[in-house]
């Protein structure tokens, strides 16, 4: 999932540990977590989760991640499927 900030001055770190509490509380696994640039100072959250595709739709998940203070947006930008 990609998390946007509303602007370049939002607490990252502070984003992300709300993050991991709300993606944890449903069940699913934080694998890890990286800020990628974007443009004029304004850098992204993207995590990447494993869960079990039992559960079904992130959508209540990503609703969650959105109402975070200082989020501008949440996309989910890549789905796999492990094997193994």
């Amino acid at each position: 999932m990609k998390l946007m900030p509303e602007n370049p001055d939002v607490n990252l770190e502070h984003i992300e540990k709300l993050a991991r509490e709300k993606i944890e509380s449903h069940g699913i696994k934080v694998h890890s977590a990286e800020k990628v640039p974007i443009a004029f100072g304004l850098v992204s959250i993207q995590i990447i989760m494993m869960a079990d595709e039992q559960k079904g739709s992130t959508d209540l998940l990503e609703f969650e991640l959105s109402k975070i203070p200082g989020v501008e947006s949440v996309q989910v930008i890549d789905v796999r499927r492990g094997i193994g």
